[in-house]
Order: structure tokens, then C-alpha cells, then sequence
């Protein structure tokens, strides 16, 4: 279900627009409620992991332009990546564009983030309203709230490498895209 649905964001006509946050209050929204650090990692290693860390975590709320820049090498590999997503920086750029045209109130949280070494692996928290286009649905104001799971690597100040996963599912079932009820009678 993961691989259809992010892949499909891609399709969202961009006709919503994203609620204008700026880049300060983006990293506000975004910041880890809970950092829990590898004791070996000193300070001024732990800001070059966590700069771009942040930045990537901000970008979700607001789809900056320059946040992106400031989180991503120009080397990224996305190693879960959808079909119909771009590989490199331009698929993280393209799913933000795409999620916040079909939910422009989005909040990116940080619930908890561990950092071992060069990686970095964050549970995420997303909440907003589905008042924009999915998946040839229109948004009446439904609730979203899912959760997804980062790993990390971070190399010379910039993220390298993303592995993750997303609950889809719920939020399909959210934005009424999936009844189980109804999926259920049809296999029967």
C-alpha cells in the first residue's frame, strides 16, 4: 500500500497552497520534543549531525526551498523511494509539494530522535486537515494524523541517505480513500 500511495502524491494537481510558514517557525514545529544522544558523539559533531537533521524535519512543514538545501547532499539517495518518485533531492522536494497541496495546514513533529554515530532515526507525528486534492478527491476538512519513521545518515553536514516508512494506511482511511469495511465485502 506504501509504494501506490506516496508514489501518487505525485499526481496531486497543485491548485491548494500550503499555509505560509516560515522557515523559523517551521524548525519551532519540527524540533525534537525528546533527543535521546549516543554519549560518545561530542558537541560540535552533535550540530553537524543535527543542522541538517532539522532543516530536513522543517522543510515538511513549509516545502523550503532552502531548508532543503541546508538538510540534503546533493548525493541523497532515498533507498525506499516510490515509483514515480525522482531520486536525489528532487523526490523529497516533489512528495513535500505534492502533501501539502492536499494538506496545507500540515505539522511535521518530532516525538523522539535517536542519534548513534551518523545516523539519525526520528518518529514522526503528522497532523493537519485534508482540504486539498488527493487521489481525484477532494478534502471537506478531514482529519490527518499518521505517524512515519526516518533513518538517517548524515555525512560533511548534510543528510546522504533516508530510509522510511509511513502509516499510509491510515491516512488513506482518513481522507476516506480506503473503507476496510467496503474492501472487506469486496473480497468476500
Amino acid at each position: 500500500m506504501k509504494i501506490a500511495i506516496i508514489g501518487a502524491f505525485l499526481l496531486l494537481a497543485p491548485n491548494a497552497h500550503a499555509i505560509e510558514v516560515d522557515d523559523n517557525a517551521a524548525l519551532k514545529i519540527s524540533a525534537p520534543k525528546e533527543r535521546i544522544v549516543d554519549t560518545g558523539i561530542d558537541q560540535t559533531n552533535l550540530a553537524k549531525i543535527t543542522r541538517p537533521v532539522d532543516a530536513f524535519y522543517g522543510f515538511w512543514n513549509n516545502g523550503s526551498t532552502k531548508l532543503l538545501e541546508a538538510a540534503l547532499s546533493n548525493d541523497f539517495v532515498d533507498h525506499t523511494l516510490p515509483p514515480g518518485r525522482p531520486q536525489g533531492p528532487s523526490g523529497p522536494a516533489a512528495a513535500s509539494t505534492a502533501f501539502l497541496s492536499a494538506v496545507p495546514d500540515l505539522k511535521a513533529e518530532v516525538e523522539q530522535q535517536l542519534i548513534v554515530g551518523d545516523r539519525v532515526v526520528s518518529h514522526l507525528h503528522f497532523t493537519g486537515h485534508f482540504t486539498g486534492a488527493f487521489m481525484g478527491r477532494s478534502g471537506k476538512g478531514e482529519t490527518v494524523d499518521f505517524i512515519a519513521t526516518d533513518i538517517l545518515k548524515v555525512a560533511e553536514g548534510k543528510i546522504t541517505d533516508n530510509w522510511h516508512i509511513e502509516d499510509n494506511l491510515t491516512f488513506l482511511q482518513e481522507i476516506g480513500v480506503f473503507n476496510p469495511e467496503a474492501s472487506s465485502k469486496v473480497n468476500k
